[in-house]
């Protein structure tokens, strides 16, 4: 699928036919979802771009995510897509060429459907060039990006408070807080990636002067999020150790437990055991009361023991 953005007068129209690019004029957005070889043929030579194949957006090499070539900005960037899974990884390729926007990509984004949202409510006087949509494309991701960051906020908040709450700590507790370090991570490697890359576009002799301001901008809004990506983390490392305080808590208060009852136990058994043994002549053996006297001895000495823990203060 092709969607061509382009001027008409003070307006932005859309057209979905690819073999229409040969009247259209002032383009200043092509996106290609899922093209077929065929669009991309034709898109590529009417602008005279290459697009890379799927296996080269994704390498991490510098020179790979950037680079110029024929007064062409290249730069490909990790985007992230939620389903019911979790979080993936979705690569994005955009081509800045002669004042038009290449984005070539796999699948669905929510993002794209919020720029081109944000492209309505803006106004099409707005966007004269690719480089606005590029630059508001980028921004939509990172607001993006900001709201899951305060969602994990928002979960870290709720478990950490149902951890203070319960007694006894949950397996699904250590599990959900995996979840969310794992999230926070891919969350956090996607946004690094955004700034390498947006790093080298500020740099480049290509890119107009009259929006490096705004780039900036949106170098600064990233370098917020990752101090509070940062900020998650720790949280996240501090509730995991905090579950996993409680759970040796837990395990220590069944050891003094199983402790207790082993020690209050050894005087009786030593008692039992040296009346019980088979010898003529044990003391009280031969006796009526002997065998209440040895019971006796046994409750006296399990007592002892039960007042020595409470007199130093370990039960």
């Amino acid at each position: 699928m092709v969607r061509i953005y382009y001027k008409e007068g003070k307006q932005i129209r859309k057209e979905n036919d690819v073999k229409e690019l040969g009247h259209l004029k002032n383009v200043i957005w092509i996106d290609l979802q899922s093209a077929s070889q065929e669009e991309e043929e034709w898109v590529e030579n009417k602008y005279e771009v290459s697009f890379q194949t799927p296996q080269e957006i994704v390498e991490i090499e510098s020179s790979a995510r950037f680079f110029e070539q024929n007064d062409t900005i290249n730069a490909n960037s990790n985007f992230l897509r939620i389903d019911s899974e979790g979080f993936h990884i979705y690569p994005v390729s955009m081509i800045l060429r002669n004042g038009t926007l290449f984005t070539f990509r796999r699948g669905d984004s929510k993002t794209f459907a919020d720029t081109v949202k944000r492209m309505k409510v803006s106004g099409d006087e707005t966007f004269q060039v690719g480089v606005d949509i590029f630059i508001l494309l980028l921004e939509t991701r990172i607001e993006t990006d900001a709201d899951l960051l305060e969602a994990i906020s928002r979960d870290v908040t709720t478990l950490s408070k149902s951890l203070s709450a319960d007694q006894k700590p949950r397996q699904d507790v250590l599990l959900r807080i995996n979840a969310l370090q794992e999230n926070t991570m891919m969350l956090r490697e996607s946004i690094i990636d955004k700034q390498r890359v947006l790093s080298n576009v500020l740099r480049s002799q290509l890119f107009p002067d009259s929006h490096r301001e705004r780039l900036r901008l949106v170098l600064k809004d990233i370098s917020s999020l990752l101090e509070y990506s940062t900020f998650n983390f720790e949280r996240l490392e501090y509730l995991q150790n905090t579950f996993m305080g409680l759970v040796n808590l837990e395990q220590n208060q069944i050891i003094k437990i199983f402790t207790v009852v082993t020690i209050v136990f050894m005087p009786p058994t030593l008692i039992a055991g040296i009346f019980g043994m088979n010898y003529n002549e044990i003391p009280t053996s031969a006796q009526p009361y002997g065998f209440w006297l040895s019971l006796g001895m046994m409750l006296l000495s399990s007592v002892a023991v039960l007042a020595w823990f409470r007199r130093k203060h370990w039960i």
